[in-house]
């Protein structure tokens, strides 16, 4: 049975390494993360009063 020749393996593993990372760049860039639209959650947090009873 023949060897792969180490050369052979090298570009595998380069092509599947640039593979691997524009795959998890586009799945990191893809990704949109939702903001809060509404400003009622920010108006109520500041009408809040931090009175300590101490």
């Amino acid at each position: 049975m023949p060897q792969m020749a180490p050369i052979s393996w090298l570009s595998l593993f380069i092509i599947f390494s640039i593979a691997f990372m524009i795959f998890n760049m586009m799945n990191y860039y893809s990704f949109t993360p939702s903001m809060p639209k509404s400003s009622k959650n920010v108006d109520s947090i500041s009408t809040n009063s931090l009175n300590w009873k101490w």
